[in-house]
């Protein structure tokens, strides 16, 4: 069966916004088209000046955002949240539907993920690109598969940011919504001794595994398929949790067994209007170590009270 395409126009200066919220339809199948910065974002993702014509041509006034709903989901009931959410935001919108069958999808999205920098020590390489230039990065080698995590969103270069900033040699890392497994392999490829990633979802553990036989780092590294409480024992000096809001409010009401007193916490995926709210929540518990934001996305770090 096909999978369903639904294509969300909007103007340039609200994409982020109607990003946010298409990311709370699904966490895995979306792109975003947004053309009003393209010189400036050709040169700091894919270090170019020359662009192609037919990307010039493009209307910077809008953005469009691609979200891909699997045949086993509805996509009248995306819409409808869309169009709520939308509205209440007062976002001006168009909504268009097609069908898009999934090897379409899987080749067309990829066409937009490119070889990038992140923080002062890694390079992400997408599986199936060959021409990058690392320097003295280390490149981490990802296939993201339908996992969400490529390093392009906003919250996990935060995270990994603060990750890098915090690592130091022979740490022991939890990866708490793992994904396509991106911060384990990151902080294996940092110095870690060990990192184990946790996901409710089975495709995604799949996928960090496959992900950290690729890095070399499969020895160091281990998935689990379930909730926090359910599969996991032990203490560690770091805990990622690149979710949202809601998730990490209760996470951090449940993670202060697996925390030595130094443990870092380290959370992203928090959008601006619920930053209040996080930190509320982790105020009780722990000290906040650091903040970084970036086009309205929120990571924090801190550190056990």
């Amino acid at each position: 069966m096909d999978w369903t395409e639904i294509a969300v126009t909007v103007q340039s200066e609200d994409i982020d916004r109607a990003g946010n919220i298409a990311h709370m339809v699904v966490p895995y199948g979306i792109y975003i088209e947004d053309y009003s910065n393209l010189e400036q974002e050709a040169w700091e993702v894919a270090h170019i000046n020359l662009i192609s014509e037919e990307l010039l041509k493009k209307d910077r006034t809008k953005g469009i955002i691609h979200i891909y709903i699997s045949p086993e989901e509805n996509p009248a009931e995306a819409i409808s949240f869309l169009q709520e959410r939308y509205q209440a935001e007062e976002i001006p919108f168009t909504i268009s539907t097609s069908d898009c069958a999934l090897e379409d999808w899987l080749n067309h999205w990829k066409r937009y993920f490119k070889p990038i920098p992140v923080g002062q020590s890694l390079l992400i390489r997408p599986a199936w690109e060959d021409e990058y230039e690392a320097g003295n990065r280390k490149v981490l080698h990802l296939e993201p598969g339908l996992a969400f995590g490529t390093g392009t969103h906003e919250t996990t270069r935060l995270c990994m940011e603060l990750l890098e900033r915090y690592m130091k040699p022979g740490m022991d890392v939890l990866d708490v919504g793992c994904g396509s497994g991106i911060l384990s392999v990151a902080a294996l490829l940092l110095g870690a001794q060990s990192a184990t990633g946790v996901d409710i979802d089975e495709l995604a553990v799949k996928t960090a595994a496959e992900n950290a036989e690729i890095n070399g780092v499969a020895c160091q590294f281990t998935s689990i398929a379930g909730s926090l409480t359910e599969r996991i024992s032990g203490k560690f000096h770091i805990v990622l949790a690149n979710i949202v809001a809601d998730t990490i409010m209760v996470l951090t009401e449940d993670i202060e067994p697996y925390l030595y007193p130094d443990s870092v916490y380290i959370m992203s995926g928090i959008i601006d209007t619920r930053e209040q709210d996080v930190l509320e929540v982790i105020g009780r518990k722990f000290e906040l170590l650091e903040r970084r934001e970036e086009k309205g996305w929120i990571a924090l770090a801190a550190k056990p009270r």
